[in-house]
């Protein structure tokens, strides 16, 4: 069975995905993933530097700042880029032989078709704006603006198989030993 794990950004999805690591469960992570084939695929590179231009790339390595504008200027140019990343994405997870996932874009991005179970990692509002802020030294309405452009936790929730609570309060431990005998009757 292939798992996915979703959540809006600052969510806590990674914290989530290291516990299942302390389990032995290795989660396949689609944004380091993308980043990892925007850097290295020639493939990629080509594409999206004929997308964005020259900028794209400074000496050889992927312009993030560059990528970002180009990404928050327009939702065209959002889904132009995710034509070429998505799909080398999708083939990268089906060639890794892993069987759980981690995306942030789950449904928009259509991975979901390659899973058979969804859980969405949740957190109110102002704790993923916070987690954001520190994590990325932004100010609230760049995180905001972050959180924006993603669908909101209550369609994930809506869609998803499951849900994690990561509120800082909940222990996570507790949730994955209930959500575990769950998703593998037979394996615990």
């Amino acid at each position: 069975m292939k798992i996915g794990i979703t959540g809006g950004i600052g969510s806590g999805k990674s914290f989530v995905c290291q516990r299942l690591q302390c389990r032995g469960i290795e989660v396949y992570d689609c944004d380091s993933a993308a980043k990892r084939l925007m850097r290295e695929s020639e493939e990629l590179r080509q594409k999206i530097t004929a997308l964005i231009g020259p900028d794209a790339y400074t000496d050889g390595k992927l312009n993030k700042p560059a990528i970002a504008r180009y990404l928050l200027s327009s939702e065209e140019h959002a889904q132009a880029l995710d034509a070429i990343v998505h799909p080398a994405v999708f083939r990268d997870f089906e060639d890794s032989g892993m069987q759980w996932m981690e995306s942030a874009i789950m449904y928009e991005s259509g991975i979901y078709r390659l899973v058979d179970r969804v859980i969405v990692v949740t957190a109110p509002l102002e704790i993923r704006l916070q987690r954001i802020m520190v994590r990325d030294g932004i100010s609230r309405e760049k995180a905001m603006e972050w959180v924006e452009r993603q669908w909101p936790q209550d369609e994930l929730l809506r869609r998803a198989d499951y849900e994690i609570t990561n509120d800082g309060e909940t222990p996570i431990d507790c949730q994955l030993d209930r959500l575990l005998p769950l998703l593998y009757p037979t394996d615990m």
